[in-house]
């Protein structure tokens, strides 16, 4: 199991990962941690919505978008706290829906 996957060129840590090819594309379900601290700018990472992915345990490099995400905790301005979120990339550029 892949440990880190780059969005962009952002480290992710990852929790739960799994790989597969749908439609001979891509896709990438990740969960990780954010805490507090990290909460910001995991957040305005996240708002971009599609990214360069790379997997390199795996050599898996693609652009992708998110289909899917959710967290456990949506408030994380209160200090000390710990979310674990979910998202799903799928392969494909988003001008090309």
């Amino acid at each position: 199991m892949a440990t880190h996957i780059y969005l962009d060129d952002t480290p992710i840590q990852v929790v739960q990962y799994k790989q597969e090819s749908v439609d001979g594309l891509q896709k990438v379900s990740i969960d990780f941690e954010v805490t507090s601290e990290m909460y910001h700018d995991t957040a305005v990472l996240l708002y971009k919505g599609a990214f360069h992915v790379r997997v390199p345990e795996d050599d898996i490099a693609f652009y992708g978008t998110i289909v899917r995400y959710s967290t456990s905790l949506t408030n994380l301005y209160e200090k000390n706290q710990t979310a674990l979120y979910s998202l799903e990339l799928k392969e494909g550029d988003p001008n090309e829906a």
